[in-house]
């Protein structure tokens, strides 16, 4: 069995997808601390045709909470969904696949969520399933008591407890978890690279890399699977 590990972020880049679907079983590592300036609560779409970050209000941000607790802000998230559901209308009103994924969006937003961890992992959930992934998903906070442990060993032990043989890390983790470590407890360690897959948006100069929301609006899901196949594995 593959395993994967990882932050919980809201509608993701295609990587994020890619390392789902490279594996049978994807944990959302939600029980630890939140990054600031990262990509839990943001992302970019197309704006005229340039990339343009949106990100989800919060109450509580901070290094010192973890992902789990952190709150969406009660008294301007409502504010904030109009303004981005109009924002993605303005973009991508023209796009093939509008009609189909504002539905999706919106039905996403509006579930009652109180932390970006439920809304993040409900985002990437609901794409899967559009998607056709076959992964099993769990929550790490739901299922581990392991939070003592800090990273290289935490992941260990959550691998050793999946019995598994094959854990894929994204790209970033290159410098941060050893592949000896992990072969002595005859476990093979990959890192995923995700390589730019170009296809047609409203521009000729093509933007990589933003949300899977522009791929959604311009792809249909069998484009999307060969997108999804295009990485490497390290």
């Amino acid at each position: 069995m593959k395993l994967a590990i990882m932050q919980p972020y809201f509608m993701p880049y295609i990587g994020y997808f890619q390392l789902i679907n490279a594996v049978d079983k994807f944990i959302f590592y939600d029980d630890v601390t939140f990054i600031k300036q990262g990509w839990i609560n943001r992302n970019q779409i197309l704006i005229n045709n340039q990339p343009s970050m949106f990100s989800i209000p919060l109450s509580n941000a901070s290094s010192h909470v973890l992902i789990k607790d952190v709150l969406i802000s009660e008294n301007t998230y409502l504010k904030w969904k109009k303004s981005f559901l109009n924002s993605i209308k303005f973009s991508y009103k023209k796009a093939k696949n509008y009609d189909q994924i504002v539905v999706l969006i919106e039905r996403i937003l509006s579930a009652q969520f109180k932390t970006i961890s439920e809304l993040a992992i409900s985002s990437i959930i609901e794409v899967s399933k559009y998607l056709e992934l076959k992964t099993e998903f769990e929550v790490c906070s739901n299922v581990y008591s392991n939070i003592n442990l800090n990273g290289q060993e935490r992941l260990l032990e959550i691998c050793k407890n999946e019995k598994i043989k094959t854990y894929i890390n994204p790209i970033g983790g290159m410098e941060l978890y050893s592949k000896n470590v992990f072969f002595e407890e005859n476990i093979e360690l990959f890192f995923i690279k995700t390589n730019k897959s170009i296809y047609k948006q409203f521009s000729e100069n093509f933007v990589p890399f933003l949300s899977i929301i522009d791929v959604l609006m311009f792809n249909d899901i069998d484009e999307i699977k060969l997108q999804l196949d295009n990485f490497s594995l390290i």
